[in-house]
């Protein structure tokens, strides 16, 4: 029996791709055309099975998804989006660690104090937009104490950072308190209030002592979406963060600002616009 190949001799898997529907018309009628007899036969009866399988279970791309298929792909999508969330959240953290362990680097340095002095403004703001950028996103959890007990608020985180603190007020620019927290800081502690307006934007003021950092008026900081625009007075540091256009996150903290520098020491002046 001659075994080798010809022009009427198709391979399997162009005959297949003919069985299967595959192939564009044109090549489809060239290779019916060409085969013989017996490949011809073939070729029908596998179509047939074909036709007599997709009857037979034509109706499993209606069925509705077993509950057990169902789980598994919601475990696996939520696994996956876990790893997602934990890539982002290490960058912060990584974020978080710099920030602070650089403000314990320079609190420890001997003879650097000018350099701390020079420095510590800026470094408290980064630490202010890494805290905004981790508490901002919580939604069960985004306070330590609520607006509802603000008298509170204010006493205790008074008492931890050894000073009287006032809230700002923003109801003017559309912005309600939500509460606050105690942080960590690079130098004691330190103190956040968040406020939220009637979009969902968030912004928080971030505070604490700035005892070396000479008074200074308004600094713009950006790290990626969001910013911050800080201030020093009176041994204090302020830093109003938010991912907000750098104008209306100005505006925000000039209302701070006033509220809170009403009657600023000498050698502070107002901010600036545009500065």
């Amino acid at each position: 029996m001659n075994t080798s190949s010809s022009p009427q001799d198709p391979d399997a898997s162009r005959l297949h791709a003919l069985v299967d529907g595959r192939l564009p018309p044109e090549q489809a009628a060239l290779l019916r055309a060409s085969l013989d007899a017996a490949t011809g036969e073939d070729a029908d009866a596998w179509a047939r099975q074909r036709a007599l399988l997709r009857t037979l279970h034509g109706d499993w791309l209606q069925r509705p998804l077993p509950e057990a298929l169902h789980q598994a792909a919601e475990r696996l999508q939520n696994q996956h989006a876990q790893r997602r969330r934990w890539a982002t959240w290490s960058g912060v953290a990584a974020g978080w660690v710099l920030a602070f362990g650089l403000g314990w680097g320079l609190h420890g340095a001997s003879g650097g104090g000018a350099t701390q002095a020079m420095a510590a403004p800026r470094l408290f703001a980064q630490q202010a937009t890494v805290a905004h950028a981790v508490y901002q996103p919580e939604q069960r959890h985004p306070v330590e104490v609520t607006a509802a007990q603000q008298e509170h608020l204010v006493q205790w985180l008074s008492r931890r950072l050894e000073r009287p603190l006032t809230v700002p007020h923003l109801q003017d620019q559309g912005y309600e308190l939500v509460g606050g927290r105690l942080l960590p800081g690079g130098s004691g502690a330190r103190a956040q209030f968040m406020y939220q307006n009637a979009a969902g934007q968030r912004i928080t003021l971030y505070l604490g002592a700035l005892e070396q950092a000479q008074a200074e008026a308004f600094h713009f900081y950006g790290d990626g979406a969001v910013s911050s625009f800080y201030w020093v007075d009176r041994g204090f540091g302020y830093a109003l963060s938010g991912a907000l256009p750098r104008p209306a996150l100005q505006a925000l903290a000039t209302a701070v600002y006033q509220q809170l520098s009403a009657a600023p020491p000498a050698g502070a002046r107002a901010p600036a616009r545009g500065s």
